[in-house]
């Protein structure tokens, strides 16, 4: 009987674990997880509801939200892709539904679903689950691989590992004489203290585009003022692609905000036009754009210079153009980050060179496997990490039951 051993009780390990089993009755499959609980990131996601993918059927357009991986997951994606992982939880029990943002959850709207899913599998098809399990060495003898941890030691015919972002792990994947590409933190929010924005916490605009400056990094989506700076996908999608960048300045960088995403011209015309059309209104009261409020408005209108009493017709053209700028080119100094609420996600992890993508095997020893978050590979905020959890342990576990 082939043995496999898993390393990690998380969303990649139980789908690997699970498929690998469901595909050849004859394997021995167990799960070993360093932590007292299993499947802790499936439980917290999506606020208790995990995010369980997200609604793009489409392999080319999927990719483009992984700022690690994109290449490399464009194969795997034309195997295992969004629709497949509705008709796989569909087919056992737990059908999915989408939301208006396109992100997909249970239909029973808690993680729970997933998690009772994935446990009364893995009882059905008698896979061991081993809980405070950490593994302390792998190494090859003869032709098994030989997992010491601290309770017991085994023996596998083939390993795979899917611990997540594990420094330890990690570790222990150097020692197998894999790369590992240094982790530095992706998908956060930006600590911004800006007398604009003080006490604005909770007001959003729909789309905004967000640049760094002297990068080529940008983003637009819609963005939230929070207690810290700024926070909302617009942010978190720049957060995740320019992690290594942002690493690097130390968090330390100025954020140009373009308001309203559009021109800085075409927002001065309607300002202009609106001094000619109701000169004698007073510019504070009413904000023109309906994408920015009232709150807002006012902010941007007092750091241009104009007085709370004045008129549209009393304003000069560098008042004008103060306050387009404001708007369309406002910039802010960021200076560190915060996490986004529970999803720490990392950029880093085994390099993605070393692997074969049509089986998710090292290409340096046969029977070792790697899928999920362990490799380098990462995402931005939506769904998108899970479904590389599904693909990847969807793949593997096919190569495993051969």
């Amino acid at each position: 009987m082939t043995k496999i051993i898993i390393i990690g009780g998380g969303a990649a390990g139980y789908f690997t674990a699970i498929n690998a089993k469901e595909k050849n009755q004859d394997l021995e499959v167990i799960i070993l997880e360093k932590g007292k609980d299993v499947l802790q990131k499936v439980k917290i996601s999506g606020g208790g509801r995990c995010n369980v993918t997200h609604a793009c059927f489409e392999p080319k357009e999927l990719v483009k939200f992984y700022p690690r991986g994109e290449k490399e997951l464009l194969g795997p994606f034309h195997q295992f892709m969004t629709g497949d992982t509705f008709e796989w939880f569909d087919d056992r029990g737990v059908p999915l539904k989408i939301e208006s943002d396109n992100r997909v959850f249970p239909e029973a709207n808690t993680s729970q679903a997933i998690i009772d899913c994935f446990q009364n599998a893995v009882n059905t098809l008698g896979i061991k689950v081993l809980t405070n399990c950490g593994v302390n060495s792998i190494y090859q003898q003869e032709n098994k691989w030989v997992i010491n941890t601290k309770e017991q030691v085994f023996e596998a015919d083939k390993v795979v590992v899917a611990a997540g972002s594990s420094k330890r792990v990690w570790e222990l994947c150097e020692t197998l004489d894999h790369s590992i590409i240094e982790p530095v933190p992706s998908l956060f929010t930006f600590n911004i203290n800006d007398k604009r924005l003080v006490d604005l916490l909770g007001i959003s605009v729909p789309n905004a585009t967000v640049k760094i400056t002297n990068t080529k990094l940008e983003a637009s989506g819609p963005l939230l003022i929070t207690h810290w700076g700024l926070s909302g996908p617009a942010v978190l999608k720049l957060s995740a692609f320019g992690a290594r960048i942002l690493a690097e300045k130390k968090y330390q960088y100025n954020v140009e905000v373009n308001w309203l995403s559009r021109s800085t011209d075409k927002v001065l015309n309607v300002l202009l036009n609106l001094k000619k059309k109701e000169p004698r209104k007073t510019v504070i009261l009413k904000s023109p754009f309906t994408e920015i409020s009232k709150r807002l408005w006012e902010r941007f209108v007092l750091f241009s210079d104009i007085s709370k009493t004045q008129n549209w017709a009393d304003l000069n053209n560098v008042q004008l153009e103060k306050l387009a700028n404001q708007l369309t080119k406002g910039v802010y100094n960021a200076n560190g980050r915060t996490t986004f609420k529970e999803e720490f996600v990392t950029a880093g992890g085994v390099d993605l060179k070393e692997i074969n993508f049509k089986n998710f095997e090292s290409k340096k020893h046969k029977n070792l496997f790697f899928v999920g978050e362990v490799l380098n590979i990462d995402a931005v905020t939506g769904g998108f990490n899970f479904q590389n959890a599904w693909t990847g342990g969807y793949i593997c576990a096919k190569a495993l039951a051969e």
